[in-house]
């Protein structure tokens, strides 16, 4: 049967079969590829560069909606939780502790979602009983809202 994929597709569709990544999703594994390389104990000159300001920078380059978001998320985990360290992590921003990503930012450009994203990771101890959310949708932040997530932070890290 013929592929029904369009020019600008990258994933193959064959009789309504999902056969790949998007291009997005392809995207963010490059950019987690070059980010574990530069990481690494071989990594180049680039490893030494401030995590901060690759973090500000991935910001810097989001639509201006989710780039306010991405910028009063980082400001609220930064004071929420000073010790956790900005790193990037498939190309947004995430906070880690001792090496492991606690909590990260995904804008909703990133993979054409409806809203940005506050997510963590299972080293967040958040655990609350058998169910508990490890990620919540992103569309406006009320001082209610940051307040909650600093406190999410604050939880998260222990």
């Amino acid at each position: 049967m013929k592929s029904t994929q369009t020019s600008g597709e990258s994933a193959t569709v064959a009789a309504g079969k999902y056969d790949g990544f998007t291009d997005e999703e392809r995207s963010a594994m490059k950019e987690r590829a070059r980010e574990l390389k530069t990481a690494g104990p071989r990594g180049s000159k680039a490893a030494k560069a401030d995590p901060e300001a690759e973090v500000l920078a991935k910001i810097a380059e989001m639509t201006e909606a989710d780039r306010a978001l991405a910028e009063r998320v980082h400001g609220i985990v930064r004071a929420a939780a000073p010790d956790l360290k900005p790193k990037t992590w498939y190309g947004m921003p995430a906070y880690a502790k001792d090496g492991k990503i606690v909590c990260f930012f995904q804008s909703a450009q990133k993979f054409k979602s409806r809203y940005a994203t506050l997510g963590f990771s299972d080293q967040a101890a958040l655990d609350d009983g058998t169910l508990w959310p490890t990620a919540f949708a992103l569309t406006e932040l009320t001082p209610a809202v940051e307040a909650q997530i600093a406190e999410l932070v604050r939880r998260a890290v222990g």
